[in-house]
């Protein structure tokens, strides 16, 4: 018999989705419940590879550690990874199968996928007790129902109850409660059993009167009313919806170790993906990270990071027509600490063969490193570990590029000290591995090198584990639904389903 289930919508993108998703995963897991996430289809560019070498949304791994459990690509079958505002790289149970445009996945690939996600779910819910899937956008996106397979799609097909998610921080939440149920089929509607309010401000008891009139008019309660948190530092699912101009990561509160802290600039590039790399420095007391896209911001950064990306040589235009291109080259040859990731080491060789991404041919490099770079159709999907700067270095690879290093020092080595990625030329370093700063060894050795470097009286706090932080915020999420949400309820509709007899608010889907 399959396990309960629960579908968690949202009014809109960003509502708050993927955060009550992983919180009512370590609420459940805290229980003692064998739970799994679960998301039919993702659209993110910051992506995971799990332990049999397949790529799903970072979100998703970070929910499979809200449970617990090792992530799989049975919890996400469908990753789409844009390449621009029209195509996307359809990745299908971990592997990518082409490139499609938006028309031509909704116009019919889309909605062949059906069986396939629900196969998947069917698998999950027969080996755990619960399994909390996530929606993606809205449900009432009535131009894309007949072809979902993400919100009332999955919904429907595994009588899943669902619980939407609003975020009253941007306001009008009780207008979009409402219009989303009355914009849904009544087949849809009947599995729609209630609310979760997300980021509220101030006092409940001047909500509860809404809530109330809510109630009345749907006939649906409110499962909880989440308070605004700061500094949560979860992976963000869609660095595309996010304006990264002056943001700054959240960083740890306590003050630095060492006399001053280290200034980290990230170039925000177009198509940034997997810009969670910076997380586990952002964590480190004393190392201040901010996004970037001007020549001047790179002035009096100790460290300049250049991220991955879906679209290497539309970012190298990018950097040259900003005039980020001139700053990183005179950077590098002043020997002042830069690193680039994936993409961002690609752009900081000498040349990129590109028949495959931006299919642009053969395309000059910034240079400031002996690489050239040539795009294979295949994609390296890979949990590899090495050595670096004397310390033990976990990441993992998501890349078309095959890079030929000609010369610098190597930069990650197996234990015989033969080099297995990248390589470093004076304070210039570059890697095609994701996450390696997550293991925190090495990020002290790699902090200390370039506080060396800048000139800095900066020094690594020797305890951050970015691996029990993350857990930290895990369980704050937690915490949230439990003290928060009304989990008694909140049990019994994953454990018996939605309510019978909810009623329908028209006028419904249109026909």
């Amino acid at each position: 018999m399959s396990g309960g289930g629960l579908l968690v919508a949202g009014t809109t993108s960003d509502a708050g989705k993927s955060v009550v998703t992983a919180g009512i995963c370590r609420w459940l897991a805290r229980r003692g419940v064998k739970v799994a996430p679960f998301k039919a289809q993702n659209m993110s560019l910051n992506s995971f590879v799990t332990r049999e070498g397949a790529e799903i949304g970072r979100a998703q791994a970070m929910q499979a550690q809200a449970c617990r459990v090792e992530p799989t690509a049975l919890m996400n079958p469908v990753l789409l990874k844009p390449g621009g505002d029209r195509s996307s790289q359809v990745v299908l149970m971990g592997r990518p199968v082409g490139e499609m445009s938006a028309r031509g996945y909704h116009g019919g690939r889309q909605e062949s996928l059906l069986g396939t996600v629900l196969d998947c779910l069917e698998r999950l819910r027969d080996a755990y007790d619960v399994v909390i899937c996530e929606g993606a956008g809205s449900p009432a996106e009535i131009n894309l129902r007949r072809t979902d397979i993400v919100n009332m799609g999955i919904a429907r097909g595994a009588r899943l109850p669902v619980l939407v998610v609003g975020d009253i921080d941007r306001g009008g939440v009780f207008a979009s409660f409402f219009g989303t149920i009355a914009l849904l089929a009544p087949e849809d509607q009947e599995l729609v059993a209630g609310f979760l309010v997300n980021k509220f401000r101030g006092d409940v008891s001047l909500l509860e009167p809404g809530l109330d009139m809510l109630h009345g008019l749907t006939g649906r309660r409110t499962y909880g009313v989440l308070p605004f948190s700061h500094g949560l530092g979860i992976d963000e699912e869609d660095g595309l919806r996010v304006s990264l101009r002056g943001t700054v990561r959240e960083s740890a509160v306590a003050p630095p170790a060492g006399e001053e802290v280290l200034r980290v600039a990230v170039c925000a590039v177009p198509l940034m993906s997997n810009f969670t790399d910076v997380d586990a420095l952002a964590a480190e007391p004393g190392v201040v990270v901010r996004f970037v896209d001007r020549p001047d911001e790179l002035a009096d950064a100790d460290l300049v990071v250049v991220p991955g990306t879906r679209g290497t040589v539309k970012a190298l235009r990018w950097l040259r027509e900003r005039g980020l291109a001139d700053a990183l080259v005179r950077r590098a040859a002043e020997g002042r600490p830069l690193l680039g990731i994936c993409g961002g080491f690609q752009l900081l060789g000498e040349h990129i063969e590109d028949d495959v991404e931006s299919r642009a041919g053969r395309v000059d490099g910034l240079g400031v490193l002996p690489v050239r770079v040539r795009f294979a159709r295949g994609k390296t999907l890979a949990r590899p570990v090495g050595e670096a700067l004397g310390e033990r270095v976990e990441g993992y690879e998501i890349h078309h590029g095959v890079a030929e290093v000609l010369g610098g020092d190597p930069f990650i080595s197996d234990d015989r000290g033969h080099s297995l990625d990248g390589c470093r030329v004076g304070g210039t370093w570059g890697t095609h591995w994701h996450g390696a700063l997550e293991s925190d060894g090495f990020r002290r050795a790699f902090l200390r090198a370039v506080a060396d470097r800048a000139g800095r009286r900066f020094v690594p706090a020797p305890g951050t584990s970015f691996a029990a932080l993350r857990d930290e915020q895990l369980d704050r999420l937690g915490d949230l639904i439990e003290q928060h949400a009304d989990t008694d309820a909140l049990w019994r509709l994953i454990e018996s389903g939605a309510p019978r007899g909810l009623p329908f608010i028209p006028p419904g889907a249109p026909a």
